[in-house]
């Protein structure tokens, strides 16, 4: 077949750019679409800006039940839930917590791994043709804790041992002579040193849709409506215009789901609602991001300042920020530095997660030229482009020689 097909994407986050990139290298013809400019506001923007490839053990985990109620009453903790959104979670905590067995905690683990082990060399690809002086520190990520929190700790070092993801178990004063500034909270950690971390975000996306551009792709910024199809061939439908391709990759994070369920495809789509803060010209205090695990929140030492993120806030895509998570997130950072000046840029996005915390990766179950690729919660930055290289090569029907069946849409029909 000719590769001139003509391929839509909704949404232009690391996501979409990614996958229209990987589509451009085989000599496709890309458009992308989305309602915002890229790097506008959104999770590609306010992310940590940590490339994870480690990171392969999620919240569906057996002891996860008996730590809910604590976290959830507790002011400093991870979690939080919008009560008002809470007859809306129940069918996707229940599927949730289905999968929250040892078993399902395995394989969701295993199949994160396969994708994440090859995260570093896809984005590495995408990086040989742009310039990023700067803007990417290879220098690791350290996650700490203290003691109340052993017992989940040991299971998640057990199953990346397991696995052969690397890791480094150190002690308080290999914590301090990695980060100094550290109040000594802490009793133990974890270090990460194939992690890297961004010093801005936006700046990378920007250089990749530009490369985007370059390679003749075109970028039109219209919210899409709906999808239709002519002779199984998608059309995308806007308020004033109709767009006909070959194939159509839906991209669009947590937004994807109202497409999906025009599509007549009931996928159980839910948002984690994730924070961020600045502290302008605090970026010398941490060499590489830390993340305090009791906590649920990490700071990445950025262009802008030191960024804080985290919590986990369930609560939709409607609710308006809520600024108890701001607060958190500030005493929380003051808690682990100490004096900090006033924060700017209050920040909220919206992380698209399965209950099995596995992306959805591949074709619709209902139309063979629908593609989808949501669903990758806190590890959205991490997977762009080895997401968008594996969707490139299902379009273009080459063999990946990865086992692909545990991404599918199908798995919740």
């Amino acid at each position: 077949m000719s590769n001139r097909l003509n391929i839509g994407i909704v949404g232009a986050g690391i996501q979409g750019i990614s996958n229209a990139l990987f589509l451009q290298k085989k000599g496709f013809s890309v458009t992308l679409f989305d309602r915002d400019e890229p790097g506008s506001p959104v999770a590609s923007y306010g992310n940590a800006g940590h490339f994870s490839p480690y990171a392969c053990v999620l919240m569906n985990r057996p002891d996860i039940i008996s730590d809910v109620p604590a976290m959830l009453l507790s002011s400093t903790g991870p979690l939080a839930l919008k009560w008002n959104y809470i007859p809306k979670m129940i069918p996707w905590l229940t599927q949730f917590l289905r999968n929250c067995t040892t078993k399902r905690m395995m394989h969701t683990a295993k199949n994160m791994h396969q994708i994440l082990d090859l995260a570093l060399s896809a984005y590495d690809e995408l990086f040989d043709d742009i310039a990023i002086d700067g803007l990417v520190e290879k220098k690791g990520i350290l996650y700490i804790w203290n003691d109340q929190n052993l017992k989940s700790r040991k299971l998640e070092i057990d199953v990346r041992n397991e696995l052969g993801v690397d890791q480094q178990v150190v002690s308080p004063k290999e914590i301090h002579d990695l980060e100094p500034n550290i109040k000594p909270f802490y009793h133990g950690g974890v270090y990460y040193r194939h992690g890297r971390h961004a010093r801005n975000p936006k700046k990378i996306l920007l250089k990749l849709f530009d490369l985007f551009l370059q390679k003749g792709g075109k970028f039109l910024k219209i919210n899409v409506k709906d999808i239709n199809f002519e002779e199984e061939k998608p059309i995308v439908e806007t308020e004033s215009q109709r767009y006909f391709f070959d194939k159509l990759v839906i991209a669009c994070g947590a937004f994807s789901k109202k497409l999906t369920d025009n599509l007549g495809e009931k996928i159980p789509l839910d948002t984690e609602r994730g924070y961020h803060v600045h502290f302008k010209n605090c970026d010398n205090l941490l060499t590489r991001p830390v993340i305090f695990q009791n906590r649920g929140f990490g700071i990445t030492p950025m262009e802008q300042g030191l960024r804080v993120v985290g919590t986990v806030e369930f609560g939709g895509l409607k609710n308006p920020l809520s600024k108890s998570r701001i607060k958190n997130l500030i005493d929380n950072a003051k808690y682990m530095l100490g004096d900090l000046p006033e924060h700017e840029d209050e920040w909220l996005g919206f992380r698209p997660t399965l209950p099995d915390f596995l992306p959805v990766m591949g074709p619709s179950k209902n139309y063979k030229n629908i593609f989808y690729c949501f669903g990758h919660h806190h590890l959205g930055w991490t997977l762009g482009p080895i997401s968008g290289k594996i969707i490139s090569g299902m379009i273009a029907e080459e063999n990946t020689n990865l086992n692909l069946s545990p991404y599918s849409s199908t798995r919740f029909s």
